[in-house]
C-alpha cells in the first residue's frame, strides 16, 4: 500500500507532519492498547514500516523516483542506450571508437590503483560504505534494552542488541554490518536510527519517568498501599492521608537506567477520581459533612 495513504498525508507533507501522523497513529493502534486485536496489531505494522520508508530523506526520495517500492525494495531497472549498442549491426549507438570517449582506460586505472610493478599485483585497499538504517522502537524496550530484528530490502536479517535506557534518535553503531570492503579492505558499519514510539502511560524525562496515577476518594483521605505501574513491573506504593490531586510521590531507582550503573526515579502525580456511577451513600456522607462544617464556630468566626 502507498505509504502516503497509510499515514493519511500528501505527498509533499513535510517531515514534521509525517511524524505527527505517524505518533497519532501508533498512539491509537500500538498493541498494548489493544490486546488480541490482530487487525490493530496489523495496521500498527503497516503504519510502522510506512513511517519508516518516508521520515528517512534518501528512501523517501527514492520511493517518489519510482526505484524503490513501499517495502524499501529495489524495482527493476530500465536498461540503458548502452545495453542496446551492440544487440545489432548498424544500430544508432554503434562506435567504433569503442571506450575513447571515456580517454586513455590505461592512464585513469592507473591513476586510481597506482601502477604495479612488473610481475606485482596492484594493492588497493577501501573501507566498505556505512549502511543506514531506522528501528522503530517500543517506548517499554529502549527502557529496558533488549534484542531486535531489521529485515533488509533483500530479506536478509540484521540483529540489533538495544541497550537499556536508548534515546530517542539515538543512533546505534553496528561495526562491520554495513557494505563489504574493496581489495580485501574492512567492512562499513550498519549505523540505526532508534525512533522510540510513545507509550499510553510513562513518560520520559531525562532519566525519570512521570506517570499520572488515578486514586479513589477513600484511598486520598485515608491511605493505604496501591499498585503502580513502572517500566520493570508494577511496584506497591504507599499513599499517604489527605493527598490530594496532584500530589507527587517518588519511586526512587525505578526510572531509566544509566551507563555509570545508577537509574533515574519514577515520579507518580496522583489524580483523586470519584466513583464512574453516583453512590447515593456517599453524596449523604458529604452533605452532612459540609453542613457541620458550615456551621462550625472556626467558619462563623471567619465570617
Amino acid at each position: 500500500m502507498d505509504p502516503y495513504e497509510t499515514l493519511g498525508v500528501k505527498k509533499d507533507a513535510s517531515p514534521e507532519e509525517i511524524r505527527t501522523a505517524y505518533r497519532a497513529l501508533a498512539k491509537k493502534l500500538h498493541p498494548d492498547l489493544n490486546p488480541g486485536n490482530k487487525q490493530a496489531e496489523e495496521r500498527f505494522k503497516s503504519v510502522s514500516a510506512a513511517y519508516d520508508l518516508l521520515s528517512d530523506p534518501d528512501k523517501r526520495a527514492r520511493f517518489d523516483r519510482g526505484e524503490i517500492d513501499a517495502s524499501g525494495a529495489e524495482r527493476p531497472r530500465y536498461r540503458s542506450y548502452r545495453d542496446f549498442a551492440d544487440a545489432e549491426d548498424g544500430s544508432p549507438y554503434t562506435t567504433t571508437a569503442g571506450f575513447s570517449d571515456f580517454g586513455d582506460a590505461d592512464d585513469i586505472l592507473a591513476g586510481i590503483f597506482g601502477r604495479a610493478g612488473q610481475g606485482e599485483q596492484a594493492n588497493f585497499r577501501m573501507r566498505g560504505r556505512d549502511a543506514h538504517y531506522r528501528l522503530a522502537l517500543d517506548f517499554l524496550d529502549a527502557v529496558n534494552g533488549g534484542k531486535q530484528q531489521i529485515t533488509l530490502p533483500d530479506s536478509t536479517v540484521l540483529d540489533v542488541n538495544i541497550p537499556a535506557g536508548v534515546r530517542d534518535r539515538q543512533i546505534l553503531r553496528l561495526r562491520g554490518k554495513g557494505g563489504a570492503g574493496i581489495g580485501g579492505g574492512p567492512p562499513g558499519d550498519a549505523l540505526v536510527e532508534v525512533e522510540v514510539l510513545p507509550h499510553p502511560v510513562f513518560r520520559r524525562e531525562g532519566d525519570d519517568i512521570h506517570v499520572d496515577l488515578p486514586v479513589s476518594l477513600g484511598d486520598a483521605v485515608l491511605g493505604g498501599k496501591i499498585n503502580v505501574p513502572t517500566p520493570g513491573g508494577a511496584v506497591t506504593m504507599t499513599v499517604p492521608k489527605w493527598s490530594n490531586t496532584g500530589k507527587v510521590l517518588r519511586l526512587k531507582g525505578r526510572g531509566v537506567a544509566r551507563q555509570d550503573g545508577t537509574r533515574g526515579d519514577e515520579y507518580v502525580t496522583l489524580k483523586v477520581m470519584l466513583p464512574d456511577e453516583p453512590d447515593p451513600e456517599l453524596e449523604n456522607l458529604i452533605a452532612k459533612w459540609d453542613e457541620a462544617k458550615a456551621n462550625s464556630p472556626r467558619r462563623s468566626a471567619s465570617a
